[in-house]
């Protein structure tokens, strides 16, 4: 933060000065973000697991948040992998075990996110369709209990979808008129399926979906890497 300052001192106007006072913005958002974490809150029991573990059969995954292919176009996530509540994954095992019966199955490309990643995404798309404002409710994939997900074949082909994954536009909303029928009636037998098990659409993004009853779960904030080295408890992020 100190070297943004110092830049924008320096400058004081033009390209350099507009990114400095970007990077002073952004250093202020993820500041007021954390503060209630460093009030000393309990740990929790977070209950996340990871997805290709805990489902059978497992989902394929496709983390692009583990690479620059994203909307921020910065790999925003340490490796590739997706971590959700175990009731989330639980309700999730349910639904690959239906989409199995009928030759189908899940990608997922996200699910529990920290909190700073979710500052991050806010900063650069801060349009509450498409990204949580962390200041607000703190988001829901900081949860585990939101998941972004499509439908594949038997090969893992995805089936058409309105939109490609992360496309915020309206097109991507479940209202849009802009769908073709296959795009339609695709996405109508993943919206079903996951609302049979216990998950919500959500109206602007045609792959997101979340746990019901997700509001009773704590935000947390807990890195990648401390999950994988195994980790159990966590600071809610409340």
């Amino acid at each position: 933060m100190r070297g943004a300052v110092i830049e924008i001192l320096r400058w004081g106007g033009g390209r350099k000065c507009r990114q400095a006072i970007k990077s002073l913005r952004n250093a202020l958002l993820l500041l007021l973000v954390l503060m209630p974490l460093a009030r000393g809150a309990e740990e929790v029991a977070h209950g996340l697991v990871r997805a290709c573990s805990s489902i059978y059969p497992p989902p394929l995954e496709e983390v692009r948040y583990a690479t620059t292919y994203n909307f921020t176009g910065h790999v925003l996530y340490p490796f590739p992998v997706v971590y959700l509540h175990r009731d989330a994954a639980a309700a999730l095992q349910k639904v690959q075990e239906d989409l199995a019966s009928q030759g189908l199955g899940l990608k997922v490309f996200d699910g529990y996110r920290p909190l700073p990643v979710q500052a991050k995404m806010w900063a650069i798309v801060p349009d509450e369709r498409y990204v949580s404002d962390p200041l607000k409710s703190r988001g829901k994939h900081t949860r585990g209990t939101a998941v972004d997900v499509t439908l594949v074949d038997h090969l893992g082909n995805e089936l058409p979808m309105p939109t490609g994954y992360d496309d915020f536009s309206e097109k991507a909303h479940r209202d849009s008129a802009k769908w073709s029928l296959e795009q339609r009636a695709n996405n109508l037998k993943l919206e079903a399926v996951m609302q049979k098990h216990g998950f919500v659409p959500f109206p602007f993004e045609w792959w997101h979906y979340d746990l019901r009853g997700w509001e009773n779960y704590p935000p947390l904030d807990i890195s990648f890497e401390e999950l994988a080295r195994g980790v159990e408890t966590a600071k809610p992020a409340d």
